[in-house]
């Protein structure tokens, strides 16, 4: 998968994961918010994400720790939700 880490009106991360066969520019111009943190892509490696990579277009790159903490923080099960 590729992801795509913006930073929201109030200054705090959003994550966005989609298919490879999407460039990370086109997903950015579907998105309402302002700044690109980070792009890359995410692998699941026993229960663990790994990021790489970046986005030549959009001038970011991942952030691997951070990246993969943020992914897996945004999809962690919350009971009752």
């Amino acid at each position: 998968m590729k992801y795509l880490i913006v930073e929201d009106f109030s200054g705090q991360p959003v994550c966005f994961l989609f298919p490879r066969r999407v460039d990370h520019g086109d997903m950015r111009n579907q998105l309402p918010y302002g700044k690109v943190i980070s792009a890359g892509f995410a692998e699941l490696d026993k229960d663990r994400f790994v990021c790489s990579g970046g986005s030549q277009e959009l001038e970011v790159t991942a952030r691997s720790d951070e990246d993969a903490a943020l992914l897996a923080e945004c999809l962690r099960h919350r009971p009752g939700h």
